[in-house]
């Protein structure tokens, strides 16, 4: 993996084995927890610019690069389970592993279906849940993706990095409306995780492999539940992977849920508006203290 920061090395620079799987984490500050997931195609290193927003106002920021992601281990054997469901007791186990006994829940993209299912599952650990432009019900994979799914993955893994590279600068681009800032801030580090002899393959192996709407699906009718927690729910106005009506539709399946629409604003909504992303989560988790 090439063009990975210093700083995206300091977000996560511990390491811990979950059931013999080395995985990278990060803690810093003081107060309240606060635990972030990312999604895919990224890491930690999206929250970069929200970690020092939430220390900031107080909160003792954990986070770490999921199963097959980032820093953390991309297993060899491609049986390893790093879907969303396989990534539930890895987080369980890294609670655990803290000593956090209740958390403030913050999820982007995929890591909201890993979210979902912990809230769902172990509603005693979170005291507030934040998803963010997440996937839910049958919203996931994209069509786009789908036709890669049907290209199969050998042909993925095997193709020209140049090529490779090319077509996935371009669907990083779709995230954001803001694409100067990110092609000056972060596009080579989310490009660098996912490429060259390491990451492509990983990519297609421990993440697009599991791009599954079954794990969501399987628990859509229970979201009514997440009604006895305290929900916001953040989404890019602009967001063209998880369009704004999936945001209706989560909202409106979460009873007392609380609805934020950004404009101006894509599906990382962490690179398109970092203060408003940093304020709604702080004030959403001191209101609930």
């Amino acid at each position: 993996m090439s063009n990975i920061t210093n700083d995206a090395i300091q977000l996560v620079p511990e390491n811990v084995l979950i059931d013999g799987k080395r995985i990278s984490y990060g803690i810093h500050g003081k107060g309240d927890p606060v635990v972030l997931l990312h999604g895919t195609p990224s890491s930690s290193f999206i929250w970069r610019t929200i970690v020092p927003k939430l220390v900031s106002k107080g909160h003792k920021v954990h986070l770490y690069d999921l199963l097959g992601y980032g820093l953390s281990e991309r297993p060899w054997d491609t049986e390893v389970d790093t879907s969303v469901t396989g990534q539930v007791p890895i987080l369980l186990r890294l609670l655990d592993f803290w000593g956090l006994e209740q958390i403030n829940l913050v999820a982007h993209d995929i890591g909201g279906a890993i979210a979902q299912r912990l809230s769902i599952f172990e509603p005693g650990l979170i005291r507030t849940l934040t998803l963010i432009d997440t996937v839910s019900f049958d919203s996931w994979p994209s069509k786009r993706t789908k036709q890669q799914m049907r290209d199969g993955f050998e042909a993925l893994i095997k193709k020209q990095d140049a090529e490779h590279r090319r077509h996935f600068e371009e669907w990083i681009y779709s995230t954001v409306e803001n694409k100067q800032h990110l092609c000056e801030s972060s596009l080579e580090t989310y490009i660098g995780y996912i490429s060259g002899a390491v990451g492509q393959g990983s990519f297609f192996q421990h993440q697009v492999k599991h791009y599954d709407p079954g794990h969501t699906l399987e628990i859509s009718d229970r979201l009514i539940e997440l009604g006895k927690l305290p929900v916001q729910i953040i989404w890019g106005g602009d967001d063209a992977w998880q369009v704004v009506a999936w945001a209706y539709k989560l909202h409106d399946a979460i009873p007392n849920s609380e609805l934020h629409i950004i404009p101006e604003c894509g599906h990382f909504a962490m690179e398109d508006k970092p203060e408003e992303i940093g304020r709604l989560i702080d004030s959403f988790v001191s209101n609930h203290a």
